[in-house]
């Protein structure tokens, strides 16, 4: 940890990495464990979290340790769009590298195949953003893509605004979408 974060509130020192010479292994190695956590509790995007997460994700991925899982209502409907011929993009806060370990290990198997793009770069009429958070649908509404809010077990709740303003689904079935995009 930097010296600038060592007054953030929960913060957690890596033992030696302040100079104070050899420490326990076990202690340090449990440290930096509590310092990654503390940091992902906090949403850090720093880049040597992002990295180190990185390298854990392919790891795990690569093993078959990890798979992606998807609401059951997902894939049949992105793969029933692509049949129908749209296209489909995922854009995310999440790495392009992140997006296609997760769709390229799923439980569902690889399903690369259904996504079109991993950065978002159309400017279609057509485009809709499943947002998961207001905010979110918010940045997408004033970049004028049409939102529709999807409500899901461990999402944040909606204030009584939101839930009038937002078009709210349950499941991507729900979704009316024109024949193409």
């Amino acid at each position: 940890m930097g010296s600038q974060d060592a007054h953030l509130d929960g913060a957690v020192p890596i033992p030696g990495a302040s100079g104070s010479g050899a420490q326990d292994p076990q202690r340090t190695i449990q440290a930096v464990v509590d310092n990654v956590c503390w940091q992902m509790s906090l949403d850090r995007k720093t880049t040597a979290l992002k990295q180190l997460q990185g390298h854990m994700w392919r790891a795990a991925f690569a093993a078959g340790r990890m798979k992606a899982e998807f609401f059951a209502d997902v894939v049949p409907a992105v793969r029933k769009w692509r049949e129908a011929g749209m296209k489909v993009y995922i854009y995310s806060s999440g790495s392009v590298e992140a997006q296609k370990l997760l769709f390229g290990h799923s439980t569902d198997g690889d399903i690369l195949g259904v996504v079109t793009c991993f950065a978002l770069r159309s400017t279609s009429r057509h485009v809709c953003e499943r947002g998961l958070v207001p905010a979110e649908a918010s940045a997408a509404e004033a970049a004028g893509v049409h939102v529709a809010v999807v409500v899901r077990p461990g999402n944040a709740g909606l204030t009584d605004d939101e839930k009038t303003y937002y078009s709210l689904i349950t499941s991507f079935s729900d979704l009316s979408l024109p024949s193409s995009a």
